[in-house]
């Protein structure tokens, strides 16, 4: 008999937890096990290269009725006689203009808010998994049924008192939690001594062969640029370092280096990090495309990666860099051992602008160095598809 498993992820929008997932859900044995996944938010990317045996649950009520405009919710409610979901929205609004906007403290305010108005799961699981910390462990740490119940922890978690009076309520209802480093599980355990017995680390599952077969189709770089492309990928967000990419790009212009510095992603920073660029006159060199659902023909045919990110619990574009032989240079965030050896995959600098800016110059002026670096890649070991086995061993 089949093994009833739920997967909860916040989206399926182009960013490293999702790339994981995916990957991970593609190599299930669905001999094995029956899979129901939820998504807080539809319509990502990612949605297309979720195996047909996964069952994608239909929207939460509340999420569909939060896609209507503010008055549009209004009208509904109306119509109704209901107004409970419209309050939780307003409240969620009012509370989110207060915080001090990270992450977790935007987790804990939507959940306060709106925890009344999403339903419970009907269904009772061997094994329900909350793919991302935040909402998805408050939802299934509450709303669901199984046997066990598996939290995942893919960011460095330092939390303030407050969020750990809050989250430790919910993580308590995990039988474990699973950390993607071994970096992200010790700086977890500082937040979280008590948890120690019931962590593990299975890191973010890449398959090289996957990668490799989608770096060859789809969309790339569309202008006829031939001078040094750098190419970014992550949310437009504090964390991903945008301010010293941006600071970088302004210093390799200001030393007349012939490049274009592409990013890929989407986020809260966006009208920030634009109003910079027409600022300081970087709309030629510091292009922000988007997000793609197929990013790596644009890692392939970039001649250098660059991450300036300031805490990562992985960083699996890297790892996706690393497997299609692309040098990287990125910032000494807690997790970068985990892959990088330094002078021989990549360069791992100062978090600074002047620390990456050297590391680029050092990529571009040295031949011979950046010639072994491809070389190492060529030859280091790809992915890490065996982390599967992890997997079956934890829900056995």
């Amino acid at each position: 008999m089949k093994k009833n498993i739920l997967f909860v992820i916040d989206s399926l929008y182009c960013a490293g937890a999702e790339k994981s997932l995916t990957t991970l859900l593609s190599l299930l044995n669905y001999n094995k096990y029956s899979v129901d996944l939820i998504l807080f938010s539809h319509g990502g990317d990612f949605e297309r290269f979720i195996p047909e045996e996964v069952t994608i649950l239909r929207p939460f009520t509340y999420s569909k009725f939060a896609e209507l405009s503010l008055f549009g919710s209004f009208i509904q409610s109306m119509r109704m006689l209901d107004f409970q979901m419209f309050n939780s929205r307003v409240n969620y609004s009012i509370n989110l203009r207060k915080s001090k906007n990270n992450l977790e403290q935007e987790a804990r305010i939507y959940w306060e808010c709106i925890s009344d108005v999403i339903e419970q799961n009907p269904k009772i699981y061997d094994t329900a998994i909350s793919y991302a910390q935040g909402v998805p462990t408050f939802y299934v740490a509450e709303k669901v049924k199984a046997k066990e119940k598996f939290a995942w922890v893919n960011v460095s978690y330092r939390l303030d008192e407050d969020e750990k009076k809050f989250q430790r309520s919910y993580y308590d209802q995990f039988n474990k939690i699973v950390a993607v480093s071994e970096s992200t599980k010790e700086i977890l355990l500082e937040t979280f001594p008590y948890y120690t017995d019931r962590t593990k680390v299975i890191y973010d599952i890449n398959d090289p062969q996957l990668i490799s077969r989608m770096s060859g189709i789809g969309e790339s770089y569309e202008d006829c640029f031939t001078g040094l492309r750098i190419l970014t990928i992550g949310r437009l967000a504090h964390q991903k370092g945008y301010d010293i990419a941006l600071e970088v790009c302004k210093k390799l212009k200001d030393k007349g280096v012939n490049f274009k510095w592409y990013v890929l992603g989407k986020g809260p920073l966006k009208k920030e990090i634009e109003k910079y660029i027409l600022a300081n006159d970087l709309s030629d060199h510091f292009v922000l495309l988007g997000v793609k659902s197929n990013p790596y023909s644009f890692i392939k045919n970039a001649d250098m990666y660059v991450q300036t990110s300031k805490f990562e619990g992985f960083g699996l574009a890297i790892a996706e860099a690393r497997m299609l032989n692309v040098p990287v240079v990125t910032t000494r965030f807690d997790a970068v051992y985990s892959q990088m050896v330094d002078g021989m995959n990549g360069l791992v600098v100062d978090m600074n602008a002047d620390a990456v800016t050297e590391g680029i110059m050092k990529l571009i002026n040295d031949k011979k160095l950046r010639d072994s670096i491809v070389q190492y890649l060529k030859n280091e070991k790809k992915g890490n598809v065996e982390e599967i086995e992890k997997f079956y061993q934890l829900i056995g």
